[in-house]
C-alpha cells in the first residue's frame, strides 16, 4: 500500500545506470517510445472514437445466499486493522475436486489478533448441481484457521485429481487431494517446511524445467515479526496515511526473499531458489503470481506483482536459472516511471491479437495498468489510451480480463475495497467498503465503464480481495466468486445475452504435466484470434475454472491451436461452438467429464 512517503520515480538516468549493458538498445527503444508519447501516462489522448453501437451486456446478480454460501469470512476484527497482516488475505478459487465436471469453491478465511473465533479458516463448497452449494470444510480438512493469504491450484503428482498450495503468514502448506473429498497437509513430508515466519501470498505451480511434474513457486510479501510489529503512528510517515494514524508498511519493513521449488518427481520438493537466480532478487513487496508463457519461447516464465516497489518479470533462461527483465519489458513500474502498488494480474488478449495481455490492479488515486503484448515478452503501458486509466477511487485487488458477454470481446473486471478503514471517518472519499468495476471492451482497442446497466451485484459495496472467474452452473458464460472480509463470499451469476457463442477448452496433459498448466491457447473464430493461458494463479492471490473460455459472437465454430507444456503443438480444426472441447495431448479430442447445464427458474 501507499503512504505518506512519495514513491520513487524510475527515470530514464536511473534506469539507464541499473540496467544490464546487454539490455541496452531493448531499453532504449522503449525509453523512445515513451518519450514519444507511445506508451500511456505521457500520450496524449486519442480523438474520440465514433460512438459504437453494442447489443445489451450481461446482468449479474449476487446469488450467495440462495446458493447456500452464507458464512463470513473471519479476517481480523472490522473496522479496525491494526497490523498488515489483518489486511492482505485473501483469494479463492473454483477447481472440480472430485472430477464430477462442476466447479466447486473454495474461499481462504483468516483469524483476528486474539484468536480462531468459530468460523474462522478457509471454506470448501461442494457443488450441488442445482445452483447450490454444501459447506464439506469440516470433512475436507481444509480449514487450516490462520492468516491464509494465497490459493493455487494443481495436480503436483499426477494421480488426476488436483491439489492446493496455501501462503499464510506464518507456514505455507500443501494439501493433497485424496480423491475422496478428503486433503491432507503433506507441506513436511514433501519437504515444504521451514523455520519462522514468512509472509507468503502470491504462489503458482509450473513446470519450469519442463519435466511433467509441476514445480513451485512462492511469493513473499514483507519480513514482518509480530511481536516487535510497529504500530500505527502519525509520527511516522509509514505508518500514518493522509495524516491519519494507519497500520506500518510494507514500505519501512524489510523486502523479503521469494522461493522456488523444484518438483522431485516423488511427492517431495527441493529448494532451488538460490541456483535459480530467483533468490537473488530483493527489490520488491510480492503479492499476485502468475506463470505463463510471457515472451512465447515454449518455456514458463513467472511475473509477480509488487506493492509500492517495481513489479517482477521472471523470464526462463530454459537451463533452470531465471533473468528478471520487468523493468526493460515495460511491467515494472507506470510508463512515468512511478513504482505502483501492484496487486492484482489478468493475462488475457484483450484486442485479439493473438498475444496475451496484461491488467494490473493498483491503489486508490492511481490508475490500474493495462499492458499490450508486442510479442516476444515486450509491453507498452496503454492505460490512457484504452480508458481504464481515469477509473481511481478504490484500492483495487482481483481481476480478469474476460469475455463476460460472449460477444467475443474481453472485458475488464475487478472487485475494490479498502485496508485501511480508518480513513472513513475523515475523509468521506475513502470509503471502507466499495463496490466491484467492470469494463466493456468496445472493440476498438478502448473500454467503456458500466454501472447499474450490468445488473443489480454491480452496486454491493464490499471490503473485497481475492475473486475467481469460472462457470459453475455449465451454462456457457462466467460467473463470478468473490471473497469479502468479515461478509460472506459473493457469488455473481452471469445472465449473458443469448446471441453469444462460445467454447469452452480443458486440456489434459500427457507427456506434460497432468494439469496442463503453462499451456498456450489459440482459438480462431470468424477474422479473430484470442491467446489464452491456463495458470494455477491470477486475479488476486486467487484461481479461476481451469475450462477455458473463449466467447465467439456470432461464429458457430472455431479452430483452436494448444501449444502445450512439453513444446508439443497440435491444431484442431472446425469445432462446433457451444461446447466443453476436452483435448489430450498427444490423442486428440476425448470424451471429458460431464458438462450439464443447470436451467435457473
Amino acid at each position: 500500500m501507499m503512504n505518506q512517503r512519495p514513491s520513487p520515480v524510475w527515470s530514464r538516468r536511473r534506469l539507464l545506470r541499473v540496467g544490464a549493458i546487454a539490455a541496452a538498445p531493448a531499453l532504449a527503444s522503449r525509453l523512445l517510445r515513451a518519450s514519444q508519447g507511445l506508451s500511456s501516462g505521457q500520450a496524449t489522448a486519442p480523438a474520440p472514437a465514433a460512438k459504437i453501437q453494442l447489443p445489451p451486456f450481461s446482468q449479474f446478480t449476487d446469488i450467495a445466499a440462495q446458493a447456500g454460501l452464507t458464512q463470513p469470512i473471519v479476517y481480523g476484527t472490522p473496522g479496525e486493522v491494526m497490523y498488515i497482516i489483518e489486511s492482505m488475505g485473501g483469494g479463492c478459487a473454483f477447481f472440480d475436486y472430485d472430477n464430477d465436471g462442476w466447479m466447486d469453491l473454495f474461499v481462504l478465511g483468516g483469524r483476528t489478533l486474539e484468536g480462531t473465533p468459530a468460523g474462522s479458516g478457509n471454506r470448501l463448497y461442494h457443488n450441488n448441481r442445482d445452483g447450490s452449494f454444501s459447506d464439506v470444510t469440516e470433512r475436507s480438512g481444509l480449514s487450516a484457521p490462520g492468516w491464509a493469504n494465497g490459493v493455487c491450484v494443481g495436480d503436483y503428482n499426477n494421480d488426476g485429481f488436483e491439489d492446493l498450495f496455501l501462503t499464510y503468514y506464518g507456514q505455507s502448506r500443501l494439501f493433497r487431494n485424496n480423491g475422496d473429498g478428503t486433503f491432507t497437509d503433506v507441506t513436511a513430508q514433501a519437504g515444504l517446511q521451514y523455520s519462522g515466519n514468512r509472509f507468503g501470498t502470491g504462489c503458482t505451480f509450473l513446470d519450469y524445467n519442463r519435466d511433467g511434474h509441476l514445480d513451485l513457486f512462492v511469493a513473499n510479501y514483507v519480513e514482518f515479526d509480530l511481536a516487535t510489529a510497529p504500530r500505527p503512528s502519525i509520527q511516522v510517515a509509514t505508518c500514518s496515511y493522509q495524516g491519519v494514524a494507519v497500520y506500518c508498511g510494507p514500505r519501512g519493513l524489510p523486502l523479503p526473499s521469494h522461493q522456488l521449488y523444484r518438483n522431485n518427481g516423488d511427492g517431495t520438493f527441493t529448494d532451488v531458489s538460490k541456483e535459480s537466480g530467483i533468490d537473488s532478487i530483493r527489490t520488491s513487496y510480492g503479492l499476485t503470481a502468475v506463470s505463463f508463457d510471457i515472451d512465447e519461447d515454449g518455456w514458463p516464465d513467472i511475473f509477480v506483482a509488487a506493492d509500492s516497489t517495481p513489479s517482477l518479470l521472471f523470464l526462463n533462461n530454459h537451463d533452470g536459472t531465471f533473468r528478471e527483465e520487468g523493468l526493460i519489458r515495460g511491467l515494472a513500474v507506470s510508463s512515468n516511471g512511478q513504482e505502483m502498488a501492484g496487486m492484482g494480474i489478468a493475462p488475457g488478449d484483450y484486442d485479439l491479437d493473438g498475444h496475451i495481455d496484461i491488467f494490473k490492479t493498483h491503489y486508490q488515486l492511481q490508475s490500474n495498468g493495462l499492458y499490450h503484448a508486442t510479442g516476444k515478452g515486450d509491453f507498452d503501458d496503454v492505460t490512457d489510451q484504452s480508458g481504464v486509466g481515469a477509473e481511481r477511487r478504490f484500492v483495487s485487488w482481483g481481476d480478469a480480463i474476460a469475455d463476460l458477454d460472449n460477444d467475443g470481446w474481453p472485458d475488464i473486471f475487478y472487485v475494490t475495497g479498502n485496508v485501511y478503514p480508518e480513513l472513513e471517518r475523515t475523509f468521506a472519499r475513502f470509503p471502507a467498503r466499495s463496490q466491484p468495476i467492470l469494463f466493456r471492451n468496445l472493440r476498438n482497442g478502448t473500454f467503456g465503464e458500466l454501472g447499474e446497466e450490468a445488473g443489480p451485484a454491480m452496486h454491493a459495496r464490499h471490503v473485497s480481495r481475492g475473486c475467481a472467474f469460472g462457470d459453475f452452473d455449465n451454462d456457457g458464460d462466467i460467473d463470478i466468486l468473490v471473497m469479502n472480509q468479515n461478509d460472506p463470499p459473493s457469488l455473481l451469476r452471469n445472465d449473458a445475452p443469448p446471441q453469444g457463442n462460445w467454447i469452452k477448452v480443458r486440456l489434459e496433459g500427457t507427456k506434460s504435466n497432468r494439469s496442463a498448466i503453462g499451456a498456450r491457447v489459440l482459438v480462431h473464430y470468424d477474422d479473430h484470434v484470442q491467446a489464452q493461458a491456463l495458470m494455477s494463479q491470477s486475479s488476486y492471490l486467487s484461481c479461476n475454472d481451469p475450462r477455458l473460455h473463449f466467447g465467439l459472437g456470432a461464429a458457430t465454430a472455431a479452430s483452436i491451436e494448444v501449444h502445450w507444456p512439453s513444446g508439443l503443438v497440435e491444431q484442431f480444426k472446425s469445432l462446433a461452438a457451444n461446447q466443453l472441447v476436452t483435448l489430450r495431448e498427444g490423442v486428440g479430442q476425448v470424451q471429458g467429464r460431464p458438462f450439464v447445464r443447470v436451467h435457473h427458474s
